[in-house]
């Protein structure tokens, strides 16, 4: 399939409010801050480690550093809206988040406790809130891999397996924000349990940890040549020296990613499946079995051009994510 007509240089609506967006990325290592502003630059960026051993509050004095120290650019006051890119579980409708890998919030109201932190230093701006798959989807068809595409679905290939959808040029979250969560799909009737409490899940295949477990289970050890390294990185260091069993569990997990990426692509039509995160970074490793399954489960006329690609923003992404998930489902108005 080819793109759609190339995109306008920001999301919809930047032009209703051209000024930058206040932008917070979530997650479980890093609270991180910038102005992003309409052609993609950012300013102001700030970061702190999340918080370890405290509880909620002690989390959110970190995300109020960050915006504190947000609030001291000279553009903080030409700022239009926030975007918050959070660690999942969410719950849109709520405004609220439980992050797998941030224990003390459970059900935590981040969204109205950073508008209060905005309004606090000037900054009274309408705010979005969106899952971290959703964010780096919102950021690949801003300015990556799915740019130019006016159906995509993105995805995050890490710890976990995460996802978001690109439906007629525009986001589709969903009501609670987690529509296009591609790794609970269930690829393996009889599968083993998932964390999730399903079956045979995407995730529970081809996450990096499950690949790891994978390997190991089948005797797979770490060598001296990949620094003894037992995570999916190491397997896939041991799968590009040619280990048989590091292949088999990229193939394994790239079959995974085959079936539930076509499973979508005939659901909802879209052209191109772009993949970021620590596993993505194994390269024709993952892509290669993924390409090559894929062949088996995109049959019909209307998937068989579905192209999967690698996503380009890397490290950007959550940044840039919860600043064109803001400005994409906020109002022209706001």
């Amino acid at each position: 399939m080819t793109p759609a007509a190339a995109p306008s240089p920001a999301p919809r609506a930047a032009a209703a409010a051209a000024g930058p967006t206040v932008a917070i990325d979530i997650g479980g290592t890093k609270i991180a801050g910038a102005l992003v502003h309409p052609d993609g630059t950012m300013t102001a960026t700030t970061r702190r480690p999340t918080p370890r051993g405290v509880d909620a509050e002690g989390v959110m004095a970190a995300v109020a550093e960050v915006v504190a120290e947000l609030s001291e650019s000279p553009l903080w006051a030409s700022a239009a809206r926030c975007g918050i890119g959070s660690a999942g579980p969410v719950d849109t409708s709520r405004g609220t988040v439980s992050p797998v890998n941030i224990g003390a919030w459970r059900n935590f109201p981040v969204q109205e406790r950073i508008a209060a932190e905005l309004a606090a230093r000037g900054a009274d701006l309408p705010t979005v809130l969106a899952g971290d798959g959703v964010a780096m989807t919102a950021a690949e068809h801003w300015l990556g891999a799915a740019r130019g595409y006016a159906n995509a679905l993105c995805m995050v290939v890490s710890t976990g397996v995460g996802g978001g959808l690109i439906l007629n040029d525009q986001l589709h979250p969903g009501p609670t924000g987690n529509a296009g969560h591609i790794g609970h799909i269930s690829v393996a009737f009889d599968g083993e349990p998932c964390v999730c409490g399903g079956r045979g899940c995407v995730e529970s295949i081809a996450s990096g940890t499950a690949i790891a477990r994978w390997a190991r289970e089948q005797g797979w050890t770490p060598s001296e040549g990949t620094a003894r390294d037992a995570s999916a990185a190491g397997v896939a260091a041991a799968a590009a020296q040619g280990d048989p069993i590091a292949l088999a569990a990229f193939d394994r997990a790239g079959r995974a990613l085959a079936a539930a990426i076509a499973a979508s692509a005939t659901l909802v039509e879209t052209d191109i499946a772009v993949i970021g995160g620590g596993v993505a970074a194994a390269g024709d490793t993952l892509f290669g079995p993924i390409r090559a399954h894929l062949a088996q489960y995109a049959t019909l006329s209307f998937v068989q051009g579905l192209r999967v690609v690698p996503a380009t923003l890397g490290t950007h992404a959550g940044l840039i994510g919860a600043a064109a998930a803001a400005t994409m489902l906020l109002p022209p108005s706001a």
